[in-house]
């Protein structure tokens, strides 16, 4: 880029070309992502408007060059697909210029003249100060304007300007982990507002993504009923993590109020000790008969609801089949099963030799499991060899990290699905 920092207010109108010099239509606005928190938000892109009058997404990976005169791409290839905003997207000419703010320092009144863009450690443009001018009544002259940080400024979070519905619509358009981690810069009223709002699946999926210490704080709002509810809907791995962090009293109610056949597992995995394999692991992987197809274990992992180290791995038992199984016979890679035929039986390719973890294996010796199999998944088995459940790369990294890494997840510099793709774009030349 040729400038540092740029106000936008500027860039309105410019030419953007190609690589090439091939005009391809001008800047109308720039599009960025607001935050729940304080962060300066991240600039997504341009929007642009083409000769045709069609308004288009340009993400600013695809920019090169910012003059005083035009703006270049690094292509002249173009996704066709019409602009449409985001809940969590402001336009910072149209929406964010002219908007009323306050002053952190001194809470006074003020309203937004312009904005500038600059670029961060890591390269991605982000809005780092604003110009602002004090807001005056009546027939008072105007004052001056000063430039202040992102920071310095009150009413232009995600939070200011959106109320509990409108962060409800842009919660459902986000991964649970970043939900959890925007839930945790809400005041105390407004989480309350939102978990409210979510179904006990969204609000499950959300929990499992928190620090304890987080769960914990929330769970107390929620009345016994409805906490059952959440933890039923929670993987038992994470829901036996989290009653582990409650008084025993408390435990013992919630277990009360669960489903017998959702407390069950539960109640089994609370019997070890966290930093164990027992304690790691899920009592729901999946599980075939070795009379399977090849095909059926395909559309086991095919299934969106298993998270992806599950996936990896099926696990073949003589019946029963659900934990603990009957007699474990080994296990079958997903690559494996790609490369055989879809007629073909599960226990004609099962792999019995692979080293199992038992229950009662501690942290550090999984973690050797791990690295010196290359997997990301693993088998527990007892003694009387019934495959109990199955131990994942991701719960194994939950327990190596510093205790409060979830709350340290919020990094201002993460990336943003607005890259359009191309495999199911309209995309010419423009």
């Amino acid at each position: 880029m040729s400038t540092e920092r740029i106000f936008v207010a500027r860039l309105s109108g410019l030419a953007v070309f190609g690589p090439d010099g091939e005009r391809i239509g001008k800047v109308r606005d720039l599009v960025a992502s607001l935050r729940v928190d304080a962060s300066p938000p991240r600039v997504l892109g341009m929007v642009v408007e083409l000769a045709t009058r069609r308004r288009i997404f340009v993400p600013m990976l695809r920019v090169t060059t910012i003059d005083p005169s035009a703006v270049t791409l690094a292509t002249g290839r173009v996704s066709l697909r019409r602009f449409a905003q985001r809940p969590n997207e402001t336009l910072l000419v149209g929406q964010l210029i002219d908007a009323p703010v306050k002053l952190a320092d001194s809470g006074e009144e003020a309203v937004v003249v312009d904005a500038a863009i600059e670029p961060n450690r890591r390269r991605d443009w982000v809005v780092g100060r604003l110009a602002v001018r004090a807001r005056r009544h009546g027939f008072a002259r105007r004052g001056p304007v000063q430039v202040v940080e992102w920071s310095a400024v009150t009413g232009l979070s995600l939070s200011d300007r959106q109320g509990t519905a409108g962060l409800l619509a842009v919660f459902e358009t986000m991964r649970p982990a970043d939900v959890a981690t925007a839930l945790s810069e809400l005041p105390a009223k407004r989480q309350h507002e939102v978990i409210d709002g979510l179904d006990d699946e969204r609000l499950a999926d959300v929990f499992e993504e928190m620090s304890e210490h987080e769960q914990r704080k929330l769970l107390k709002h929620l009345d016994a009923e409805r906490a059952a509810d959440v933890l039923e809907a929670m993987s038992p791995d994470d829901a036996a993590d989290l009653l582990h962090e409650l008084p025993h009293a408390d435990a013992d109610a919630l277990l009360a109020l669960m489903e017998p056949d959702e407390s069950a597992p539960v109640r089994r995995l609370m019997c070890y000790l966290s930093d164990t394999a027992g304690g790691l692991m899920t009592p729901e992987p999946i599980i075939l008969r070795p009379d399977a197809t090849v095909a059926e274990a395909l559309a086991r992992i095919r299934n969106p609801d298993i998270p992806p180290a599950l996936a990896s791995m099926v696990f073949v038992c003589r019946s029963p089949s659900q934990t603990p199984t009957g007699r474990y016979l080994g296990c079958v890679h997903a690559q494996r099963l790609l490369r055989e035929p879809p007629s073909e039986l599960v226990a004609g390719v099962v792999d019995a030799e692979l080293a199992r973890l038992t229950p009662d294996a501690k942290l550090g010796e999984i973690t050797r499991y791990f690295a010196a199999y290359n997997l990301v998944a693993g088998p527990v088995v007892d003694r009387e060899e019934h495959l109990l459940g199955a131990v994942t790369v991701d719960d194994v990294l939950d327990h190596l990290l510093p205790p409060d890494w979830r709350d340290r997840l919020n990094d201002p510099d993460v990336a943003s699905d607005r890259e359009p793709d191309d495999a199911d774009s309209e995309v010419a030349d423009a």
